[in-house]
This record gives C-alpha cells, structure tokens and sequence, in this order.
C-alpha cells in the first residue's frame, strides 16, 4: 500500500513539474497583390489572424511568410506578444520573416539568433536546389518566476534554478528537393549541437507531409516526435494547407509541431476557421425552419490564409 501511494505521489509530482504551455504554427500567407484582387485583402485577413490568435491565447507560436509590414501589423493586433526574427534576403529587414511571437509576461528570452538553410547558413544565400532563401529563427527562452510560482513549480526548484527549452521556427523551399533533404539535416544537427538535453520544440512550414523522406529525418533523429501522432487528443480533419479554398480537403499535413521525445502531448488541433464576405446581392434571405426575425446574407465563406494553423498543448 505504502508503495502504491508513492507511486502515485511521484507521478503526481512528475505531472506538477511539468512546464504547461499552448504552441502553434501558422503560415500567415504573405501579402500578395493578386491575393487581394481575388478577395483575400490582407487587411481583413490580418483582423481575423490576429482574433483568431488571441482567442487561442498560445504561449509562444511560430509564423511563416511575414513579411515586416505585416510583423508590424500583427504586433499591433496580437494581445502581449513580442517576437524574434530577421528577413530572410538580408538578415535585417528584408523579405520574408519567420517570426517566433511570445508571451512577454511568461517568458525571458535568454538568447536567439538565425541560421540559413543553405552550405553557408551563417549569411543569406540560395541553398543547393532552393528556388528562394531560406532561413530557421530560434529562441532560448525561461519560464518567469511568477509562472513557475502559478504553476506550483516554484517551491519545487532551487531559487536560481530555471525551466529552460529551445524554440526553432523555420520555412523549408518548396521546390528544391535536394534543398528540403539537406536542410532537415542542417537543422537536426544544429539542434544536437545547441540544446544539449534541453526540452525542444521545432514549428514550421516543411513543404512536405507525413510521407516525405524530410519528415522521416526529424521523427528518426531521436530528438523530436510528430505532436500529431503523439496527441492524447486530436481534432483534426483536414490537413494544414487550403490554398483559400476552404472546401478542398487534404490528408496531408505540410506544416508540422515536432516536440523532444520526452515532452507529454496532450491536444493536437488544425483550426479551419473562416470568415465571410458579402455577395452583390441585395435581397436578404430567410431560412424556411428559422425563426423568421433571423436574415441571412449571400457570402463568399474564405480562409485567412492559405495554410490552416496548429495548435498543441503540450508538458515539456
């Protein structure tokens, strides 16, 4: 008996000790001029983007295809986030961004820095087959004191002991097969080489699904696991890319949350949610089992963006 309870006190401890957080990956879609001459403005799509995200409320989440005017149109939109990134063309400013937004109040950022998918990922530049330049962005963050303290983690750890995990976001070519193959290696070695032994968490845009050899590369390595296929719980159906059409359906999956092996995943969603665009039509509608003080508009039902996101909550 006595064993049996502390069975039972250790697990319960072990699961207290556990870092809670909510996570995501979400390819914004960058802002394309023909994207708003089909209907998909981005000024809507950043309102709903960013309403989404804030109802959500992850702890940290990775976005791709971010162009800087829309980095700075979403920190205006988002609830407490701050963020890391550089452009991909330049290491400043230029070109696509994959941001990686957290939450100011839970998290210190300890360090962060850059590397391109290319034979020379200290500076810009195409890599090997690549049809673009390609870059992964990641963060070494804490838990704050007062989170460790809400969490029931502070009395728990040494004073200046802290939880401590690596975050890498990134956005892999979609052409280049070669480029795809070399940069899974690239960012599987880099994660060897930087975390040492500390929890990881790898979100992006992979351009490939869960039958590519690239994906076999991450879930093989021995320091990640597909949170998909990990989930205690999954709601998930449809794949993560749409391109705004929010009637096709996919088994693929493209953009993935890949965890430490360790790290406990409880929920596994792909959100489809979408948002609506009134015909040219005036005559309003009524539906004949509604209550008939209900009116309906004709509308375009569209997509945010052209990738569904994915949120896990996870224990590291």
């Amino acid at each position: 008996m006595k064993k049996l309870f502390f069975i039972s006190f250790l697990l319960l401890a072990l699961q207290m000790s556990a870092q809670q957080m909510l996570v995501g990956t979400y390819n914004i879609r960058y802002k394309a001029w023909n994207d708003s001459v089909q209907g998909n403005q981005w000024q809507k799509r950043c309102q709903v983007i960013c309403d989404q995200v804030n109802f959500m409320a992850p702890d940290l989440f990775g976005a791709q295809e971010v162009l800087w005017g829309q980095l700075q149109d979403m920190l205006k939109g988002l609830d407490g986030y701050d963020f890391i990134s550089v452009g991909r063309d330049d290491g400043q400013r230029g070109g696509e961004h994959e941001p990686i937004f957290y939450k100011k109040d839970k998290f210190k950022l300890l360090d962060h820095g850059d590397f391109w998918l290319s034979e020379t990922p200290e500076k810009p530049g195409l890599g090997w087959d690549a049809a673009c330049v390609r870059i992964c962005t990641w963060g070494k963050f804490a838990m704050k004191a007062g989170e460790q303290k809400r969490h029931g983690l502070f009395n728990r750890r040494k004073k200046d002991e802290q939880i401590v995990f690596y975050y890498f976001n990134l956005h892999m070519d979609h052409v280049g097969v070669v480029a795809r193959r070399e940069a899974a290696k690239l960012v599987v070695q880099r994660i060897r080489q930087m975390a040492d032994g500390y929890p990881v968490i790898l979100t992006g845009d992979f351009n490939v699904d869960q039958t590519n050899e690239v994906y076999s590369i991450f879930t093989k390595s021995g320091l990640l696991k597909d949170s998909y296929e990990a989930a205690r719980i999954r709601f998930a159906e449809n794949g993560t890319f749409n391109n705004f059409r929010p009637e096709l359906l996919t088994n693929s999956r493209i953009d993935h949350v890949f965890v430490s092996p360790q790290t406990h995943v409880e929920a596994y969603g792909v959100l489809t949610d979408s948002y609506w665009t009134r015909d040219d039509v005036d005559d309003a509608l009524k539906g004949t089992d509604a209550p008939q003080e209900i009116s309906f508009d004709s509308c375009t039902r569209r997509n945010p963006s052209d990738h569904y996101p994915v949120f896990v909550k996870l224990k590291l």
